[in-house]
């Protein structure tokens, strides 16, 4: 099928370099003339583990192409997906003002399909709140003669395992009126449920609409009730690691998303929590197991500051308490295998302890660029992480990389200043570090004061 994907943020590319894997003609559109220069050479604007090989594949075999005009897809196109960033405005709205815009110039574009063509089916793939499908319709019908239909196929992607998700998906959701646009949609993604055995769901675009945010704030709600468990679990003498394995073990709550740790952020649950917030408000349902979630999220970007504030015993009114001291922090990203930093526990954190006089070196496998042109030289960038660790007096960890796991902490400690850690992933086990020395910080779990 020939498609047409506009926006090339991190969704966008995934969906057309994906779609393109799947056997279809793909169209990426873009504004940005740089970025869509360097896509047609191949670079990826972000760092999503699979993409940058199918971009080559497919760019080479023609399948895949780029242009900043969309009028040089729409007249043959069978659907057009509209992924545009959304973001949150300052009553905690999402802003529509990108996709109302797209939906205009497809509109105007759509004067170039042949008048006998099937009705266009264009694709709100950006995360929208409800009722948008309708305001594209109209945004469209304002301008365009031809036939077309609004179509809601919220993505369901995880940063880092996007590729997979999307050739492998759970599930496609889809809001629609018509079989045509169902037929459409089905021919696009076979392929793909093909391979995973993934659930289809027709539903009404409303419906759809709300899928995406309920999903999202239900993956929001488990991080926080577990992460509320595992400061409680500190308190009472209790391991958050036995609690989580064995309510997890229930099939009615099942094991994901029980892992304790510094908080969510990123692109998606932070913007889209504010956004159901506002919609709840709207609408005369406030939404207040979501709000507590919301706050209780944001107490819990603070702990791993707090913990070293009570160990270094940091009193309040104090001017620069951390002063000489130094901390290699490994993790930049809010998760591993991207290098996403919005809404990252480790910004919050540097800001925390430069705040009290700290030094900070940081490492990570893919963010380093991007906190630097965030923050520049507020902290010293380290090219690995023994490198980040010499001469400091604790390592924290705040992203969950694999190669953190796989460290050699016998090299480690070597070059800290002491073998002090505040593990906020929780990678290792408090017995394992009490044997070799450390004195060991994670979360829900005893911690170990070391030699």
């Amino acid at each position: 099928m020939q498609v047409v994907v506009i926006g090339s943020g991190y969704v966008g590319l995934v969906a057309a370099a994906c779609f393109a894997e799947g056997g279809h003609r793909v169209l990426g559109v873009d504004v940005d003339a740089a970025k869509v220069e360097s896509l047609r050479c191949g670079r990826s604007p972000i760092y999503e583990p699979g993409l940058d090989e199918l971009l080559a594949r497919h760019l080479a075999s023609g399948a895949l192409r780029f242009s900043t005009s969309l009028k040089d897809g729409i007249a043959d196109a069978d659907a057009a997906f509209i992924c545009v960033g959304t973001p949150q405005s300052e009553d905690g709205s999402a802003d529509m003002k990108y996709v109302l815009t797209v939906a205009g110039q497809i509109g105007e574009a759509m004067a170039l399909r042949p008048a006998d063509a099937k009705p266009l089916i264009v694709v709100d793939k950006s995360t929208v709140p409800v009722g948008t499908a309708a305001h594209v319709h109209a945004e469209i019908q304002a301008r365009a003669e031809r036939p077309f239909e609004v179509v809601s196929n919220p993505e369901f992607l995880r940063e880092g395992s996007a590729i997979q998700d999307f050739l492998e998906p759970d599930r496609v959701v889809v809001g629609c009126h018509s079989d045509h646009a169902e037929t459409v949609m089905k021919a696009l993604y076979q392929p793909f449920l093909d391979r995973s055995k993934g659930k289809w769901f027709r539903m009404d675009p409303p419906s759809a609409e709300l899928t995406k945010y309920a999903a999202n704030a239900m993956l929001a709600l488990r991080i926080s009730f577990i992460n509320e468990i595992a400061n409680l679990a500190e308190s009472v003498g209790a391991d958050v690691d036995h609690v989580k394995t064995a309510i997890g073990a229930d099939h009615r709550i099942g094991p994901a998303f029980l892992n304790p740790g510094p908080g969510f952020g990123g692109s998606c649950f932070p913007k889209d929590l504010q956004a159901l917030l506002k919609v709840g408000r709207e609408q005369g349902h406030p939404l207040m197991t979501l709000a507590t979630t919301v706050e209780a999220n944001r107490h819990q970007k603070q702990v791993l500051l707090r913990k070293v504030k009570e160990h270094f015993n940091v009193k309040p009114g104090v001017p620069a308490p951390l002063k000489g001291r130094r901390f290699a922090l490994w993790g930049l990203a809010f998760k591993a295998h991207t290098d996403d930093i919005r809404e990252s526990m480790a910004l919050e954190l540097i800001e925390g302890l430069v705040n009290l006089g700290a030094e900070v070196v940081v490492h990570d496998f893919a963010a380093m660029d991007a906190v630097k042109a965030r923050i520049g030289s507020k902290v010293r960038y380290a090219g690995t992480p023994l490198e980040a660790c010499e001469g400091a007096d604790a390592l924290l960890i705040a992203t969950e990389w694999p190669q953190y796991r796989e460290a050699d902490l016998d090299a480690v400690a070597k070059v800290l200043k002491a073998r002090r850690m505040f593990d906020g992933r929780n990678l290792f086990r408090p017995e394992a570090m009490e044997a070799r020395g450390w004195t060991y910080h994670s979360l829900g779990r005893r911690a170990v004061e070391g030699q």
